[in-house]
């Protein structure tokens, strides 16, 4: 029986959740979550839904890792600007988010790393969109694929202080 396996998947930024929901999904298969790279899983086997897993953006800080840790999570590892976490079932529940406002606070991060990196590349393919090489035009698509990825996370944003009006 196989006891590792590799899968080569892609998510967008805005559909971090569907990306936790498809590694629980794995793990309640049997796979759990081992380590990380760029659109690259590696998983190995387990107990079907012994483990929990979860991401978050969160930038490189060894004091949060520790902390998460003494939680009971297990650092699986980091992608970019991503962390990923995992604990088992058995220990209690686990969640990043304990309330609507941290949930909002993740996404205001999401959305600042996304204006960042989106308003460069605006400029920069502003800058050069009349350069011989014409690379400009490179930088002002993934200008609006970013503005795009940033108007989907304002609308969660927007969707989640709603929900907290309803319950305030």
């Amino acid at each position: 029986m196989e006891t590792r396996k590799t899968i080569r998947k892609w998510f967008w930024v805005w559909d971090f959740e569907k990306e936790d929901d498809w590694l629980n999904e794995m793990a309640m298969n049997g796979w759990l979550l081992d380590d990380v790279g760029f659109s690259t899983y590696h998983f190995v086997r387990c107990e079907p839904g012994e483990y929990s897993v979860h991401t978050e953006m969160h930038p490189a800080d060894e004091s949060y890792i520790s902390f998460m840790q003494e939680t009971g999570a297990e650092y699986v590892g980091r992608m970019m600007m991503w962390v990923y976490f995992r604990k088992k079932v058995a220990d209690g529940p686990f969640d990043l988010f304990s309330d609507i406002d941290s949930r909002i606070t993740h996404l205001d991060r999401i959305g600042k790393m996304l204006s960042v990196v989106g308003g460069a590349n605006l400029l920069i393919g502003l800058a050069n969109i009349f350069s011989p090489s014409r690379l400009g035009w490179v930088n002002l698509l993934c200008a609006t694929l970013l503005m795009y990825a940033l108007g989907r996370i304002h609308g969660k944003k927007e969707a989640l202080k709603r929900e907290r009006q309803l319950h305030e």
